[in-house]
């Protein structure tokens, strides 16, 4: 099934990894909600991934139906379940995921800024952009170069 650039997306990102099987069974999840995620009655076609087993990515392709304030409240309403049910925090905006050595890492602002500070985050350093709105933006504008991203200019006196 091919979903248009345009599709909308939402990244959720856990505070801590998923182990494989937590990411199966999350994944099982994932993807009955997505199978019978409806708006209005009207199928949604959309999908469900964990990227880097740090990342729920959920995709709403929209050229079919659009989705509605209801709609996004039940995914929202799962993605708290899941925040429950496996002692994770996917709703905190203050906790930054980079690449080290090609390993995802995920710190709270203070660390993150600690690390800016004594130059273990540099310019080129991937970070995650999770404010990406639509899957063209996901495989262009998610993973970037910190001082491409909202990031530096959050941290831009620590440069």
């Amino acid at each position: 099934m091919s979903f248009s650039p345009q599709s909308r997306i939402w990244i959720y990102q856990s505070n801590r990894k998923f182990s494989a099987a937590e990411e199966s069974t999350i994944l099982k999840k994932l993807e009955a909600f997505t199978n019978q995620w409806k708006a209005h009655g009207n199928e949604l076609l959309a999908k469900a991934e964990i990227r880097y087993g740090f990342f729920i990515i959920l995709t709403v392709d929209e050229s079919q139906a659009n989705v509605t304030g209801c709609s996004i409240d039940s995914s929202v309403r799962l993605i708290k379940e899941i925040e429950q049910e496996y002692n994770v925090d996917l709703f905190n905006r203050f906790n930054i995921a980079y690449k080290l050595n090609n390993e995802v890492i995920v710190n709270n602002k203070e660390d993150f800024e600690t690390l800016v500070n004594i130059k273990q985050i540099t310019p080129n350093t991937i970070v995650f952009n999770n404010m990406v709105q639509t899957l063209a933006e996901l495989e262009t504008k998610w993973e970037v170069p910190f001082q491409n991203s909202w990031h530096s200019t959050v941290f831009a006196h620590l440069l």
